[in-house]
């Protein structure tokens, strides 16, 4: 039992609020200018817009429940939530500052107010950087399965025995995380001996929702520099391998399918494709894979005429199943192509900008060094030691993924900070025009 002589423990928070000065509030300790270091002005006015657009949907929704009402207040939320903690961390900053520059306080009390700040600011910085990633628009695709295709590049056999060791690479990091990963495609090469296990082309469908979401950071050339198992001198090889991410459309039935089956017949969809701009050849199936090769007419060649797109499946001696898997294959690919044909504008505003170039298929995003054992990701610069943990998917991969996942989401808020600076110019030079006129 305390005695009497103790005193109750009276947090921090209540004493300053015990004592804060019942008087005007004097100007902020710091500028507006100070506040932006934590988020651009352009920024928070579209979360604050954001914020009252959910309110008027939620309004609306609580009168007449609509399902795109709701899945669209769903989507705000998350904007909504982080713009309240930015607030009050920004609020708690500015009382912290008014009792600092406030004469009448007492000085015990601007002690601890100096204490809180430090933290208070670590706090609101925290913040800011999740405000300004839930304002980041979500990718269109990023709740979709995915299909991860990988073709050998320069290097010759070595390229391809490496396209062979990355598709092993992502087996093994879909098995470790729990991911269902399945061969929608194998193409093995003629060759003999050492180069045995090398491939022409492979497909690895990742059929969990959000799969495309986690594994689009490995689209790109994947370089590879040791000594490959045909050199006989010891001389060190640089061979590469591409790495192409596309959506998969699931076709189970359930809600999210059936909208993305409306969408397969909406001509203003990504997903959109005419029948009649397609060309279909059925072949016999040939090269290595099974007793069906050159013995039945099952490999299925689709050609998308507009864009001259082609895929072939011949891994079934089904010709239907191969047919629905390249219908899937080349949905995909004309969806991903549509995106990034979408997105080139806006990557040649960033470019001419801050200087910042296209991320895809046809650029090298990571060395693999075998002989320092080192992995170096060259869009996210970093570099980790542990080549072979890495090819065995585990943990250092996860790492790796990480740190690009975190480059493309700055790209991205680039993109929107310099999207809502071109906005706010346009409308000024509206209102400008506007004035001009009236004058």
């Amino acid at each position: 039992m305390l005695s009497s002589k103790s005193s109750s423990w009276i947090c921090r928070s209540c004493l300053l609020r015990a004592f804060r000065p019942i008087t005007r509030r004097p100007a902020r300790f710091y500028s507006s200018a100070t506040t932006q270091e934590f988020l651009s002005k352009p920024l928070l006015d579209r979360a604050r817009s954001l914020a009252a657009e959910h309110t008027k949907l939620t309004d609306k929704l609580a009168n007449d429940f609509d399902t795109g009402t709701a899945k669209k207040v769903g989507e705000l939320t998350r904007v909504v939530q982080a713009l309240s903690a930015w607030d009050k961390a920004n609020n708690s900053l500015d009382e912290l500052n008014t009792i600092l520059t406030d004469q009448q306080s007492d000085a015990e009390l601007r002690s601890l107010a100096a204490d809180d700040i430090a933290l208070t600011t670590d706090e609101l910085s925290q913040l800011s950087r999740s405000l300004q990633l839930a304002l980041i628009p979500p990718h269109p695709f990023e709740h979709l399965p995915c299909l991860l295709e990988i073709r050998p590049g320069a290097g010759g056999s070595e390229a391809a025995i490496f396209a062979s060791d990355l598709l092993r690479m992502y087996q093994a990091y879909c098995s470790n995380r729990g991911l269902r990963g399945s061969i929608l495609k194998l193409e093995e090469t003629d060759s003999t001996g050492s180069a045995s296990n090398a491939i022409q082309e492979a497909i690895l469908e990742v059929e969990n929702e959000g799969a495309y979401g986690i594994l689009r950071c490995e689209a790109g050339v994947h370089r590879v520099q040791r000594v490959p198992a045909t050199e006989s001198k010891g001389r060190v090889h640089t061979s590469a391998a591409s790495v192409l991410v596309l959506p998969s459309f699931p076709s189970n039935g359930n809600e999210s399918d059936q909208n993305i089956e409306e969408m397969f017949n909406d001509p203003n969809s990504d997903y959109y494709i005419d029948p009649k701009d397609v060309r279909t050849d059925i072949m016999r199936a040939r090269g290595a894979g099974g007793q069906h090769v050159n013995t039945t007419d099952s490999a299925v060649r689709l050609t998308h005429l507009p864009t001259n797109t082609v895929v072939s499946i011949q891994d079934s001696r089904s010709q239907p199943k191969n047919r629905e898997k390249a219908w899937r294959l080349l949905r995909a690919k004309i969806a991903q192509a549509r995106r990034e044909a979408r997105e080139e504008e806006m990557i040649s505003l960033r470019r001419s900008v801050v200087g910042v170039a296209k991320m895809g298929r046809g650029d090298k995003v990571r060395t693999y060094n075998y002989n320092q054992q080192r992995v170096t990701d060259h869009r996210s610069g970093i570099t980790v030691h542990d080549l072979q943990d890495i090819m065995e998917g585990d943990g250092s991969l996860e790492t790796i993924m990480e740190s690009v996942r975190s480059w493309l989401s700055d790209q991205e808020l680039e993109e929107l900070m310099i999207s809502e600076q071109a906005q706010d110019q346009k409308a000024q030079g509206q209102q400008n025009s506007k004035t001009n006129k009236k004058a």
